[in-house]
């Protein structure tokens, strides 16, 4: 097919295709899907090889959000029933961070509910980065706390953080329609402070909320325009009790033709597979390989995931390699400028992370731990408002971190419906996927 040799060609040299290519994709028959696959597959390879990062979410603060975000289980209100508490301690989230790093992961992502951090929020999130650092060598944190002031970015950056976590979500042409108590504008303008502070910035969207095809297209462009590190594609979860809960709009076959548009338009970007990809990818998850090269691992905030250990099984069975804590995820042109530009902004210089026509997506992470997170905050956050949980706690909670294996439910534990809304948290007892 012609049109795939071309985005094959195009995403080698980490050329834009044009939008009616792009459309094209999405548009692309059941026929040609591993054809599609196949393609977008060449791309991955050339810029990330067999590797797939893992990343893990830890929730800091879970419900009352004031935002609508129409999407969000937590958002103003929701009926849904999920777990409510407020601030993690320090400690209690680096024990919780410390499961997901037993599991594999690289990334910790730490999600609060609301419309943004204050002040006094910075502070909090400062003193559990360094916990969690102190605990865990290595490892990177990404924050994703809503909408930034001024300054924010730039505090985060100093206390630790790696990167900060705020998604389009969807189209600006229809970014009204889902939200009210906030603007379009503002988070583009919280990605760019976080990337203008030398923060490593991530922003994605969540696909199948009666979206268009164009609107895909567009948030995607507009993605790869702002230039983050990662990009984290959702599929929605419809919870009962939110204005979207009749919405089932994907297939499989249609969840993978638009990761594979998001890989032509971002090629040696961090794509990451993240919430819903059980409930509509389902049995063609290992597929989604060939595509993304970043997941995260273990359960969702306010859903069923698959187990930890399903999730390192599926990577090994489909060809793939877990990516290692020593291996820089970014091809060497981005890692370069992604390093310049946070030396930049510790200097006070502006950020030299690129970003423009010529520039592509990048690299960064997230995954769950416990309930939910925010509307401005896990709305916008690594995976949507579905996030991930702790896979491998009651293996760390052991002390058997080296040979931690994601602790899987007993056969005929795990819920049969992925939607089942969770009601367990941080600090409890529970195995996952109990």
């Amino acid at each position: 097919m012609d049109l795939l040799n071309t985005l094959v060609e195009k995403g080698l040299r980490r050329e834009l295709p044009t939008r009616e290519e792009a459309l094209a994709v999405l548009a692309t028959s059941d026929d040609d899907l591993l054809d599609v696959v196949a393609a977008a597959g060449k791309v991955r390879r050339q810029w990330f090889g067999r590797r797939v990062k893992l990343n893990y979410l830890v929730n800091l603060k879970s419900g009352l959000c004031p935002e609508d975000c129409s999407y969000c289980s937590q958002r103003l209100g929701s009926k849904a029933e999920i777990l409510k508490y407020t601030w993690l301690k320090p400690e209690e989230a680096s024990e919780a961070a410390a499961a997901g790093v037993a599991g594999g992961a690289k990334r910790v992502c730490l999600v609060a509910s609301g419309r943004g951090p204050t002040d006094r929020d910075v502070d909090r999130v400062g003193k559990t980065i360094a916990a969690i650092k102190e605990q865990n060598e290595g490892v990177e944190v990404c924050a994703c706390l809503g909408l930034l002031s001024d300054g924010q970015a730039e505090r985060l950056r100093d206390a630790g953080a790696d990167a900060y976590n705020h998604n389009l979500n969807t189209s600006e042409a229809t970014y009204g329609q889902i939200t009210k108590t906030h603007t379009y504008a503002d988070r583009v303008d919280t990605v760019q402070k976080a990337h203008a502070a030398g923060l490593s910035a991530c922003s994605g969207l969540i696909a199948g909320m009666g979206e268009s095809d164009e609107d895909l297209v567009d948030v995607v462009y507009s993605l790869r325009e702002l230039d983050p590190d990662s990009v984290p594609v959702n599929f929605l979860i419809p919870f009962e009790g939110t204005p979207l809960a009749k919405e089932w709009n994907l297939t499989p076959q249609r969840a993978l033709r638009i990761l594979a548009m998001v890989r032509f338009v971002c090629p040696d970007v961090e794509v990451r597979l993240a919430g819903g990809r059980e409930v509509h990818l389902r049995s063609m998850q290992p597929l989604a390989l060939h595509l993304v090269n970043s997941i995260f691992l273990g359960d969702y905030l306010t859903s069923e995931g698959q187990a930890g250990q399903a999730d390192l099984d599926m990577i090994a069975d489909a060809g793939f390699e877990v990516e290692g804590a020593g291996t820089t995820t970014l091809p060497k042109h981005r890692s370069d400028v992604a390093g310049s530009g946070a030396a930049a902004a510790s200097s006070g210089s502006p950020c030299g992370s690129g970003g423009g026509s010529g520039s592509v997506c990048g690299s960064g992470s997230a995954s769950a731990s416990t309930a939910d997170s925010g509307a401005a905050g896990c709305g916008s956050a690594c995976g949507g408002c579905s996030g991930h949980a702790e896979p491998v706690a009651a293996a760390a909670a052991s002390g058997d971190a080296a040979d931690a294996a994601p602790v899987q439910a007993a056969a005929g534990e795990v819920r049969p419906e992925l939607v089942a809304v969770r009601r367990r948290g941080t600090g409890t007892d529970l195995a996952p996927n109990a």
